[in-house]
């Protein structure tokens, strides 16, 4: 399938769609408070993206149950809101998306609650890290095969392993279309499709620390490592324009 090249009026509309995915991102982190259940967390980035004029895109697609992934701790993506407290110390996933004028919006941080310790600071640093170094290494020319092993390549340098299975994608009039971006190398760099001015993509590096092996729990979305340590994910929606990646989900 032929990766979409956008016309500069589809851009605006992702530009749009995507601005609300960051606001809504930094909304939640500076009023989530210890103590909040993930389904308040849910309810309140739900309530914020409806008063933007969006649609919460992840609620209901593919069936799954709410408007924001809440990954806690040892959870790496798809997290299912809860009844579950936040506490301090815990690190928090906040994966959404939005929907406005029928163009999708995709991006996630993961945030600290409260004081955390130094090795959960490192963990959350080498996904936001890794995001905005690919970020900042595209160029027009690069196939996406290239752009994974890059990713790969900084997650491994700083200690930690990549999730298997899951990966960056394509997004437009689909939240999720090609290419699929996986963060790790499938096959050899200098195959596959080229970037090229006017593609629109997620990219969203999700780190473990001993294992990238997935688990999924039995409400079919939660993902794990196996190792059961703590993860960390960080995503921005970017446009290739002028031939280098902007960032289209910002605040």
């Amino acid at each position: 399938m032929a990766i979409a090249l956008r016309k500069p009026k589809e851009l605006t509309k992702l530009r749009l769609a995507g601005s609300i995915v960051g606001k809504t991102l930094k909304y939640l982190q500076e009023n989530i408070t210890v103590g909040m259940t993930l389904k308040e967390i849910d309810a309140m980035g739900e309530a914020f993206i409806r008063e933007q004029g969006a649609i919460p895109s992840f609620k209901g697609l593919y069936g799954f149950p709410a408007a924001v992934c809440t990954s806690l701790n040892e959870v790496c993506i798809h997290g299912v809101p809860t009844d579950a407290k936040i506490k301090e110390g815990d690190i928090l996933g906040l994966d959404l998306g939005t929907k406005i004028d029928g163009y999708f919006g995709d991006a996630a941080i993961t945030i600290p609650i409260g004081k955390i310790s130094k090795k959960d600071e490192e963990l959350i640093a080498c996904s936001k890290d890794a995001l905005y170094y690919a970020i900042e290494n595209i160029r027009v020319g690069m196939r996406f095969k290239e752009l994974s092993a890059l990713l790969e390549n900084f997650i491994i340098d700083r200690g930690y392993i990549p999730l298997r299975d899951f990966c960056g994608h394509g997004i437009g009039k689909k939240p999720h279309d090609e290419p699929s971006i996986p963060n790790y190398l499938e096959g050899k760099p200098k195959q596959g499709p080229k970037i090229k001015n006017g593609m629109v993509f997620c990219i969203e590096p999700m780190v473990c620390q001993r294992s990238g092996q997935p688990i999924v729990w039995d409400d079919k979305w939660t993902v794990v490592s196996e190792d059961g340590l703590r993860t960390s994910h960080y995503e921005h929606t970017v446009a290739i324009i002028d031939n280098r990646a902007v960032i289209i989900s910002g605040a």
